[in-house]
């Protein structure tokens, strides 16, 4: 699903843009949370509430479309609106859902108050575009929607193109899960066999291996495993007819033992070349300081004479 969404303003526009007669179809699906019955009502409620502190953008609209050429349910759509409001942190305040379908495409709208009624205070809503990326792509990736190359993590490379800085960053903090997950799933979306999704994943710094459950797993730079149904979200069957069975074939597929060894022997270049950055770095110290000391010792000396 591709997510869009803005704090704002405006209860009255907003609710006639909502129920504009140029959409096919137009539906309430969802009030929740308001005393009124009606959109309008709602959303001039919201309003109200929110006159009870400074708060001008008092709402939060989301707009929730299936890629161009693709299809989803109502309840495709309802959860994907439900995972945002987790991502977004809005779980309990109150809610519209609006379904619109035109030309056979069927999206929603989804609003929710930023006003928390009982503590009369708005709830705020930071890095919403940054949070809601990562839903994004695991929408598309779990609808099997091919995923757009804005929503590609340039951050999750290979880790032999890092630079030392980052090298020392990523090791010091460890891979955020929620990083190795998208990494895997990116891959996955944009690879159409097993060759293409290994290569996504070696672009990534990681190795596909069979583990020691009959199950296929992932192995990161740092040799942490990853179950790749787990991370899909899918049956160990549909992830075999993208990779074929480990159980059928298993010189194909590493061990995770061979897997760590590579990708151990595939670092010990970037660790050599880290190695001579620092040993430069120190030289051009080292000439520095000799230089300064030089500089001090004739400028005392001048001071001397």
């Amino acid at each position: 699903m591709i997510l869009k969404g803005n704090r704002r303003g405006g209860a009255k526009d907003l609710a006639a843009h909502l129920m504009k007669e140029e959409n096919d179809h137009v539906q309430v699906h969802e009030l929740r949370g308001f005393v009124a019955g009606d959109l309008m009502g709602a959303l001039n409620e919201t309003y109200a509430i929110s006159k009870g502190t400074r708060c001008q953008k008092f709402m939060y609209s989301l707009s929730v479309n299936p890629p161009p050429g693709q299809t989803a349910s109502t309840a495709a759509i309802v959860e994907a609106i439900e995972k945002a409001e987790k991502v977004l942190k809005l779980s309990g305040q109150p809610r519209a859902i609006v379904f619109h379908e035109k030309n056979g495409r069927r999206h929603a709208h989804a609003v929710w108050s930023l006003i928390d009624a009982a503590a009369m205070k708005a709830v705020r809503v930071r890095g919403d575009r940054m949070a809601l990326q990562p839903l994004t792509r695991e929408l598309f990736v779990r609808h099997g929607w091919k995923v757009p190359e804005g929503l590609l993590d340039r951050e999750n490379r290979d880790p032999r193109s890092f630079t030392l800085k980052e090298y020392h960053q990523a090791r010091k903090h460890g891979r955020d899960p929620r990083t190795a997950k998208a990494a895997i799933q990116t891959a996955w979306a944009v690879a159409d066999s097993r060759a293409a999704f290994v290569s996504a994943l070696e672009e990534r710094g990681m190795k596909l291996a069979r583990g020691d459950r009959a199950d296929l797993v992932c192995v990161d730079m740092f040799g942490e495993v990853y179950s790749l149904p787990k991370v899909l979200g899918l049956r160990i069957k549909a992830v075999r007819e993208k990779t074929g069975s480990e159980r059928d074939n298993p010189e194909r597929f590493l061990t995770v033992g061979e897997a760590k060894a590579k990708t151990a022997a595939l670092m010990l270049s970037t660790l050599a070349r880290f190695k001579g950055e620092i040993e430069e770095s120190e030289d051009r110290k080292t000439e520095e300081f000799e230089r300064r000391k030089a500089d001090l010792v004739r400028r005392q000396r001048l001071e001397r004479q």
